[in-house]
């Protein structure tokens, strides 16, 4: 194309125009007014073979928009070196300013801020440098879920709920306070925040696949409750003894995935991933954007070089198709299946599903057909400002699978590094876990988190119902906070009954055990579930002789509530929670509880003026 002669006076009306044509009438550019000094070099703009506008423009300076209502889907993003999308805004001084949704150095098409003439500062501003953290178009997800409530044992004894191994929620949780804000309350999943920690229950008999350790103590919060931790760990299995791996990378190169903490991110800890492997392990790599397709077919991990030269040629751009990605990673993964081995695929996305199959009905749908096969998924979640974490919990909820928030490379090393083996290896499938309370010590309970994976009584013995998986080596926490019978009234927020005041209790309710726990699980080469028991005795723990991990699951577990505003926290505050977790930090050999504590101080200093968290 050849500029006009009027373009040759003002070379952003050349760059419209070649934007214009390259959205081929999909992306409508109005005749733009623009924000320009002569004084400005102008901006360059090439078009390379995966049709994605590379330019760069003068800083401080807004894109294009219409005069009236500066909409404008693309703009010339000020300080903004690739992408599509970027800054924008009116002159005219009633249009708003356009594309306000920039990575860093990556602008990507959204709403804008600001109107008028200022707009155009105001959008390229936000487009540019501020715009990382996407406060004007803001399509984050979240599924809602409300807290558990307090039950009657009498009514409701039995509390049955899904395993979680799940770390997403702690991870992005943080994420939102490096950055100087609280999280949503429903990005808080205080199961995903306990397990995110590693736990020093013993492991189990050499014949056996999970043991079970249980400690009860005065509730911190509530001093005339209790609390009981359970703590469930998994067999463990060194690398030495891993079997081999038939991985499928499916990675997702939308346009969306551009910023450095998205697609970048995850090809440098992809291959840090691959570094970890052995000879003995296979990768394939899947992409999805407006089309899905095999960069890489499965391919030994002795040709390392192959394998990550391939992951350094991913680049984003398009729509994304997820389901298509899904479908054809599972059939690579069929093809290359490796029996006894690990067969799993690891999709790596922001969760921007906007093409194909996009409801959470037909993608689970579709993972329970492959998950049958016997291949396993793992959900690795990035970015910000678009990411739908409601989307990757459901799918790795449903398909055989865990899901985990990859925050920056300190948080890749330890998913897919240091607990390489867990993340991988499954030990078991459909873990579910019933608890029944004796009425005659317990008068009501609730349960501290687990709200997504909650089962209805009936389903812990029905082998169709799915549930959570569990890796090599993965500890997993459930808290129970108790009314005890012999203590406070009963508080499950209903009044005394007017026409019963309690009914018998069996022979066995006056054998001094607080609950029995059943555990039950499947094989991973079976259909067919097993089952143990542990009975547990009300056997009350005093506080300042609880063990390390009692008080820092405590900690957490507070924390946790407190940014979800739980209605029972009673008077505990931040300085409570930071005096357990301290308590209980231990060794921490890793730093994680270090880094928990450093959160906690984070947030006294967000919420100083906030007297629901800082002090009662």
């Amino acid at each position: 194309m050849h500029p006009r002669p009027q373009d040759k006076q003002h070379p952003f009306r050349a760059v419209h125009r070649i934007i214009a044509l390259i959205a081929g009438g999909a992306i409508a550019v109005a005749s733009a007014h623009l924000l320009l000094l002569e004084t400005d070099p102008p901006p360059t703009v090439t078009l390379d073979d995966s049709r994605i506008v590379h330019y760069m423009s003068p800083p401080d300076r807004g894109g294009g928009a219409s005069p009236d209502d500066g909409e404008g889907t693309i703009g010339l993003g000020s300080l903004t070196t690739i992408g599509h999308g970027g800054g924008g805004g009116s002159i005219s001084g009633t249009g708003r300013g356009g594309g306000g949704v920039g990575y860093g150095s990556i602008g990507i098409g959204g709403t804008g801020a600001g109107y008028g003439m200022a707009a155009g500062m105001s959008g390229t501003y936000h487009g540019g440098l501020t715009g990382r953290f996407a406060p004007y178009a803001n399509t984050e997800s979240y599924a809602s879920t409300t807290h558990n409530p307090f039950h009657l044992v009498q009514d409701t004894p039995l509390s049955t709920f899904s395993i979680d191994v799940d770390t997403a929620s702690f991870a992005n949780i943080r994420r939102f306070i490096d950055a100087s804000t609280l999280p949503p309350q429903d990005a808080v999943r205080i199961e995903e925040m306990v397990n995110y920690f590693t736990w020093s229950d013993p492991a189990p008999e050499s014949d056996e696949v999970f043991a079970v350790r249980t400690e009860t103590s005065t509730c911190p919060w509530n001093n005339k409750h209790l609390l009981t931790r359970v703590g469930l760990r998994a067999r463990g299995i060194s690398d030495a003894d891993r079997p081999p791996a038939n991985l499928v990378f499916l990675v997702d190169v939308s346009g969306s995935m551009m910023p450095d903490e998205k697609l970048p991110l995850l090809r440098q800890a992809l291959k840090r991933m691959v570094h970890r492997l052995n000879s003995r392990d296979r990768i394939a790599l899947v992409v999805y954007a407006g089309a899905s397709g095999l960069v890489l077919d499965s391919t030994s991990c002795r040709h390392r070089d192959r394998i990550t030269a391939a992951i350094d040629q991913l680049c984003s751009g398009g729509s994304t198709n997820g389901a298509e990605g899904i479908e054809l990673a599972y059939e690579v993964a069929r093809r290359h299946f490796i029996k006894g081995g690990i067969n799993r695929v690891i999709l790596a996305t922001d969760g921007d599903f906007n093409v194909g199959v996009t409801s959470h009905g037909d993608l689970i749908r579709l993972m329970q057909e492959k998950k049958e096969l016997g291949i396993f998924i793992t959900v690795l979640g990035v970015g910000m400002g678009n990411y739908k974490d409601d989307t990757l919990e459901y799918l790795a909820d449903r398909g055989n699978g865990n899901y985990a928030y990859i925050d920056g490379m300190h948080e890749a090393q330890k998913v897919l590094i240091d607990n390489l083996t867990g993340t991988l290896l499954a030990v078991a499938k459909d873990v579910k876990i019933q608890v029944e309370f004796n009425p005659a010590e317990v008068s009501s309970y609730r349960l501290l988190g687990y709200e997504n994976r909650l089962l209805e009584a009936k389903d812990f013995k029905d082998d169709k119902k799915d549930a959570g998986e569990a890796g090599a080596g993965h500890g997993v926490t459930a808290l129970y906070e108790l009314v005890p019978t012999r203590g406070e009234a009963t508080d499950a927020g209903i009044d005394p009954l007017r026409y019963q005041t309690g009914r018998m209790f069996s022979p066995d309710a006056a054998g001094g055990e607080l609950f029995t726990l059943k555990l039950r699980y499947k094989p991973v080469d079976s259909d067919t579930s097993v089952l143990r028991e542990f009975r547990v005795p009300a056997t009350v723990t005093p506080p300042e002789q609880t063990s390390a991990d009692f008080r820092f699951a405590a900690s957490v577990a507070g924390f946790g509530m407190l940014l979800r505003k739980d209605a029972h926290t009673g008077r505990l505050t931040l300085e409570d929670v930071l005096a357990l977790g301290t308590a209980g930090k231990g060794a921490d050999k890793e730093g994680y509880r270090s880094g928990f504590l450093r959160l906690v101080e984070s947030v006294r200093h967000i919420t100083a003026d906030d007297p629901h968290l800082s002090s009662r």
